[in-house]
């Protein structure tokens, strides 16, 4: 069976949603916003305003536009480049944090937006985040675009009246609103690289499939060309080229990233940790391990357990740890 590994990635991102907020803007103003923990979204319900932030060319939103902000970086929102940006936290450090007003408000409305801020898990940025720009524009024509005020709106709706599965209910809505920043990304931009961009490419993308499916299994480059029905030095080097390394070098960390996170997340023994992933021997699991992490599995254990105490009371039965090597391409 396959395996969808965007999936797998998200359901290890341990998406949360926070209360959505509008902001109504009246005449010329700007706003500074603090770099976010995990992702901001905002969506133009009317009128216009231009986002800048570093790295990135700014970018004007109309009404019907959407972003996403996927690095802890300052940004500023503004209707005019001649006034200076305020500090916008002030703004929501009211009674009501869930709305606020900028600008003289005698004068018309010239950009009413709706936000919400997406925390994420310890490896969410390194498995997902750090694979996407700084900054997606969504235009109001994107696939998905027309429901995410909706989302965000209902989001908000259920944070404040907390009914009964109202966390599980946000933490969905965020991952849909994930999903589909993910395939307008990579149906516009399929020239990228990374893990990500290899799943637009039909051969590289049933490769990874089926990695996923089965880490454990002793692949080799020929089964997994067999799997996409093309030559092995096809598969070899179509998956260099898209994801920036071999396949049997992203099996390795693959197998690493269930390693590290059956060692965080349960209490299984370092040898059953090791075989699960598909290592024949403690000893070879530890080594590669201490290779790649710099860290003997051990002691990984003890200083993660240590940061994110308590531990889990559920596990994952795929990945955490060293998944950032996978999206720079660099060798086991």
């Amino acid at each position: 069976m396959m395996v969808d590994p965007l999936e797998e990635v998200l359901a290890l991102a341990e998406v949360r949603a926070e209360r959505a907020a509008t902001l109504t803007g009246h005449g010329d103003w700007a706003l500074r916003f603090p770099a976010p923990a995990g992702a901001k979204f905002n969506s133009v319900l009317a009128g216009s305003c231009t986002i800048h932030t570093e790295g990135v060319e700014p970018i004007t939103l109309r009404a019907g536009d959407s972003f996403l902000l996927t690095r802890p970086q300052e940004f500023v929102l503004s209707t005019s480049p001649h006034t200076h940006p305020q500090p916008a936290s002030p703004l929501f450090r009211t009674a009501d944090s869930t709305s606020a007003e900028v600008g003289p408000t005698e004068q018309p409305v010239t950009a009413r937006l709706v936000g919400g801020s997406f925390t994420f898990g310890r490896r969410a940025r390194e498995l997902l985040l750090d694979t996407l720009p700084p900054l997606i524009h969504l235009p109001a024509h994107a696939d998905g675009a027309a429901m995410v005020p909706h989302i965000l709106s209902r989001i908000d709706h259920e944070a404040r009246t907390g009914r009964l599965g109202a966390n599980v209910v946000a933490e969905h809505l965020a991952v849909v609103l994930l999903i589909d920043v993910v395939r307008y990304h990579l149906a516009h931009h399929p020239d990228g690289a990374g893990w990500l961009h290899g799943l637009s490419d039909p051969v590289v993308s049933t490769a990874l499939q089926t990695i996923h499916a089965d880490p454990a299994r002793r692949w080799t480059v020929q089964l997994l060309a067999d799997a996409a029905h093309v030559s092995r030095s096809t598969l070899a080097a179509r998956f260099k080229t898209t994801v920036g390394q071999g396949p049997l070098e992203y099996l390795t960390r693959w197998r690493l990233e269930l390693g590290a996170h059956r060692l965080t997340a349960t209490d299984q023994t370092i040898a059953t940790v090791a075989d699960a992933v598909g290592y024949g021997s403690e000893a070879a699991f530890a080594l590669a391990f201490k290779r790649e992490l710099g860290t003997p599995p051990g002691s990984y254990r003890k200083q993660t357990r240590k940061q994110d105490s308590p531990l889990p009371q559920s596990c994952h039965p795929r990945v955490s740890g060293t998944f950032q090597a996978l999206q720079e391409g660099k060798g086991s």
